[in-house]
């Protein structure tokens, strides 16, 4: 496994660790300014609207694994396909269950740190 793929990884793991933390701020870091998500049924949305949207998840409890089944280094860039299964729960609601997988694309900056910068989420809410 090469230095680059080492630290792909790690954004995955850490990604996942700040999330079931609550961590948002870790989480904004791992993504480049101009990062772009999709998700079924929403237009694109960038840094910005994710971190608006994860202020209304304070006091959510996290759980889950992510599973990355495919990553390949090309240049600066990097695409992984993950699986994710999590499960979030409200304070005081009940717990929704997602899986499914993502392809992600990241882009090693400047500061030869990856970084998130492209996200299709295909996660579906499960029985």
């Amino acid at each position: 496994m090469t230095d680059d793929e080492k630290a792909i990884r790690k954004v995955v793991e850490t990604w996942t660790a700040a999330s079931k933390a609550g961590d948002t701020a870790t989480v904004l870091r791992l993504m480049t300014d101009d990062v772009i998500f999709m998700v079924p049924g929403q237009q694109p949305f960038g840094k910005e609207a994710f971190a608006a949207a994860s202020k209304g998840m304070e006091g959510m409890k996290m759980e889950g694994t992510s599973e990355i089944i495919e990553l390949q280094v090309l240049g600066d860039w990097a695409y992984i396909r993950n699986h994710i299964d999590m499960t979030v729960t409200p304070p005081g609601g009940d717990a929704v269950h997602r899986s499914g997988y993502t392809l992600t694309l990241l882009r090693k900056e400047a500061d030869g740190e990856w970084r998130l910068a492209r996200d299709a989420n295909l996660l579906a809410v499960q029985p």
